[in-house]
């Protein structure tokens, strides 16, 4: 069976995906599409002539509405943020972008992962728009937030990241919140971690919340990690894994968050998000992930209202 993956947008985050893409083997065909036709074409050309280094994969240049036969599309489309600014603070500039993609995708049937930020707030705008059942439309939302925590804890511990085990939820930005009471290192409670100093965890809460900030700061975007991070994501769907992935998506089945997009610990497969987990968490971790929730709502108001 021939998998077929598009990408919206061709920037920097949308390259990094796409080698990313190559590499791990999990595409037969990546299509490529960006307002700038050139910058596209260039980035398949650079693309194919890799062929040797990766396994057998066509790449070439397509319109929008040539995608829809493919298994999943990413969206990668949008104005980056610079160091000053916060994800909430790109809505208005890439909500029209959103909107104007969700409208011609409407009748896809396949799987959209949306990478653009403010991600959790245009996962909502997409799955709203293109009216696609919510567990079809997937954010990367919390996925390199949560890779982010392991490398912090592991680096600490000298532990192998793959063995510590712990989540990020809630919204991909500053509200985000991190799941301290289950944090667990082969099986040990963090806190019971002979290694670990609990004074520390001020000092990884704010690596990993203003990671990207910093790296924006030195290089002008982030785009190795989530490319990374996608193509582990596209993965998981393509090869039907049923690994659990904190991916954003409507929380439609949650009533405390209110109908946001965010966050959570989610089973993903071939048919997308197949179940979203409600992770055990202290009484604050729970009051602050309904505060993230309302943070996102209130940003969706207020842009609505404009």
């Amino acid at each position: 069976m021939r998998r077929t993956i598009g990408i919206i947008g061709t920037g920097w985050v949308g390259s990094s995906i796409a080698i990313s893409i190559l590499q791990s083997g999990i595409a037969d065909e990546l299509l490529l599409f960006d307002t700038n036709y050139q910058i596209a074409e260039g980035e398949s050309m650079d693309l194919s002539h890799g062929a040797s280094f990766y396994p057998a994969a066509e790449v070439r240049v397509s319109a929008i509405n040539d995608m829809k036969n493919a298994d999943v599309i990413v969206i990668a489309a949008g104005r980056a943020s610079n160091a000053s600014e916060s994800r909430l603070s790109l809505l208005k500039d890439n909500t029209k972008i959103i909107k104007s993609i969700a409208e011609r995708l409407a009748s896809f049937k396949g799987i959209i992962i949306v990478v653009t930020n403010p991600v959790d707030i245009l996962t909502k705008i997409l799955t709203e728009i293109s009216k696609l059942p919510s567990h079809r439309v997937l954010g990367t939302g919390t996925i390199l937030d949560t890779a982010r925590l392991k490398q912090n804890i592991g680096r600490i511990l000298n532990i192998d990241p793959h063995s510590v085990h712990a989540h990020v939820i809630g919204e991909h930005g500053d509200s985000e919140v991190i799941l301290w009471s289950s944090i667990q290192v082969g099986g040990v409670e963090l806190k019971n971690f002979h290694s670990w100093d609990w004074n520390l965890k001020s000092q990884v809460d704010e690596d990993v919340r203003n990671a990207a900030y910093k790296i924006i700061q030195k290089k002008g975007s982030t785009n190795h990690a989530v490319g990374l991070a996608t193509a582990d994501l596209l993965k998981s769907i393509l090869r039907d894994e049923h690994r659990v992935l904190t991916v954003s998506k409507v929380q439609d089945n949650i009533k405390e968050l209110g109908g946001a997009a965010l966050s959570l610990p989610t089973i993903i497969g071939a048919k997308g998000a197949i179940e979203v987990l409600v992770p055990n968490m202290s009484q604050i971790e729970k009051e602050q992930l309904i505060n993230s929730a309302a943070i996102l709502n209130k940003a969706a108001k207020e842009l609505e209202s404009n």
